[in-house]
């Protein structure tokens, strides 16, 4: 493993974006338990990308502008209905002034982050077009040294979003007694899913 690769990787896992802000809205919402199984199911979204990578589909997602239309649109619309849900305080994302008694179910929460991740065509070109870079061509190991490299992009993308969850966390209690607070961090929430959605959007193969 090189440290090319591994610098490469904080990088981009560390970059905010939909799965960081998932994280960051489970903890701010229902603490530190709930943004570690936010950031499992984060990293369970990956697994599709590397299957799709691994078998030639991302491939077809770039070489098709049908495919890859369709399935950016899909994330599209989920990102906007997250952001709706957000903004009603009725979604996984919401940050209630409840206490966890109202809390949604650890299966919505990985379901939510697993979907926001699955309907990010980017993703699977990303992995298409980055580790290649990192297995030797004609290796005979390739496809184990992909694996490799995958599994510690997982385990990286797990670790970092739990830090940026437990921080949220931390300061969980300051944010939930201050209702103003909290209508204005979920607005924040719900206009930061609209804005992804609409860069999603405009983003071209």
């Amino acid at each position: 493993m090189s440290i090319e690769f591994m610098l490469t990787t904080l990088v981009i896992v560390a970059t905010p974006g939909t799965g960081v802000l998932f994280t960051l809205a489970a903890g701010l919402s229902r603490g530190a338990k709930a943004s570690v199984i936010a950031a499992f199911g984060c990293t369970l979204g990956i697994v599709p990308h590397l299957v799709a990578a691994i078998t030639g589909l991302a491939a077809v997602l770039n070489a098709s502008a049908v495919a890859f239309q369709t399935l950016k649109y899909l994330g599209v619309a989920y990102l906007l209905y997250m952001a709706w849900t957000t903004f009603r305080d009725k979604g996984a994302l919401a940050v209630p002034e409840q206490t966890e008694h109202a809390a949604p179910s650890a299966r919505k929460v990985i379901t939510s982050a697993v979907l926001l991740n699955i309907l990010n065509p980017k993703l699977t070109i990303f992995f298409f077009a980055f580790l290649p870079q990192f297995v030797p061509s004609g290796a005979p190991n390739a496809l184990a040294r992909m694996l490799e490299l995958s599994g510690i992009f997982m385990l990286a993308t797990f670790v970092v979003f739990a830090i940026y969850g437990a921080c949220a966390a931390a300061v969980r209690d300051q944010v939930i007694s201050r209702p103003a607070v909290v209508t204005w961090m979920r607005r924040a929430f719900g206009a930061s899913f609209v804005a992804l959605a609409g860069r999603l959007a405009t983003q071209n193969q």
